[in-house]
């Protein structure tokens, strides 16, 4: 073997099907607060997933063994509520961020446009148009920036969850109160829509995102960077090189240098990404069987 073969071998460090430069450099993707949202976010969606399942299915044989595994109905319901005001939290302090960044940091126009905006424009289109040319095989693979067309449409479903799920779950928790502002139809129409968009939120969840962030080949066995906040400069160049260009470009690429992920942040990222991914596994082993059963 060359002297050129040892050091480039000696130079990456393989994980699964992907190489990562060893001892290179670091980026900040997350802060610390959105790196704790998100996995409070994940953690009370999956409580309220397992928590729920027993009831929509409440007719199969599982149900009941897994209801008393969460120490009974009754006691699942009180975690589903826990869980469900844990999630309108996390939903409730972003929205303040982003009120707090457009007047505190004056910047309103960055919330709504540009590379750090999580509102769809029409590069997104573009981008999903040269996507699918690369999955047929008619062009090359395209280049993204700070954040993929797929990564704004999971962003913008929490806002849609919240707003029928989290809205149908409100009524059903406080019946008696909007009894007094709502007709009591409403509440049949409440208790079928929060049990299927519900389904539907951990069917995709558990299925379609769950491959993007960590089951595709370049990702697994499993994705850390939300949970310790940094991106290699390796997975910077080769999985958003418009936003690596465009920070070279401005030059606020050295801003961005953090150091490597401790290994407290990495394992946290194991423990609470791989038993959030475990239970989601198991979560669509149950809706599948019960759907076809």
């Amino acid at each position: 073997m060359t002297s050129l073969g040892k050091s480039s071998m000696a130079a990456t460090t393989a994980v699964g099907t992907r190489t990562t430069p060893a001892g290179g450099r670091y980026y900040r993707r997350f802060t610390r607060a959105e790196r704790i949202m998100h996995a409070l976010l994940m953690l009370s969606f999956v409580g309220c997933a397992l928590t729920g399942l027993p009831l929509l299915f409440s007719d199969k044989p599982w149900a009941g063994a897994l209801a008393r595994l969460l120490g009974g109905f009754q006691a699942a319901g009180a975690i589903h509520r826990i869980c469900a005001f844990v999630m309108l939290g996390m939903f409730a302090s972003h929205i303040i961020a982003l009120i707090r960044r457009a007047i505190q940091n004056k910047d309103f126009v960055g919330i709504v446009w540009g590379p750090d905006s999580m509102v769809p424009q029409p590069q997104d289109a573009v981008d999903l148009y040269k996507h699918f040319k690369w999955f047929l095989g008619l062009g090359p693979r395209p280049q993204f920036d700070r954040w993929t067309y797929w990564e704004k449409f999971d962003y913008w479903a929490v806002f849609w969850g919240m707003a029928i799920i989290g809205g149908s779950g409100l009524l059903l928790w406080f019946p008696v109160f909007f009894a007094k502002l709502l007709p009591g139809w409403i509440f049949n129409i409440a208790t079928l829509v929060h049990g299927e968009e519900a389904l539907l939120a951990v069917g995709f969840i558990f299925t379609i995102h769950f491959f993007n962030s960590h089951l595709r080949p370049e990702k697994f066995p499993m994705d850390t960077v939300v949970f310790t906040g940094r991106i290699s400069e390796h997975e910077l160049k080769q999985e958003r090189a418009v936003e690596y260009e465009r920070l070279v470009r401005e030059g606020r690429l050295a801003a961005q240098e953090a150091p490597p992920p401790t290994l407290e942040s990495r394992a946290f990222g194991w423990f609470v990404g791989g038993t959030a991914l475990l239970l989601g596994i198991v979560a669509i082993v149950l809706i599948v069987y019960s759907i076809f059963r």
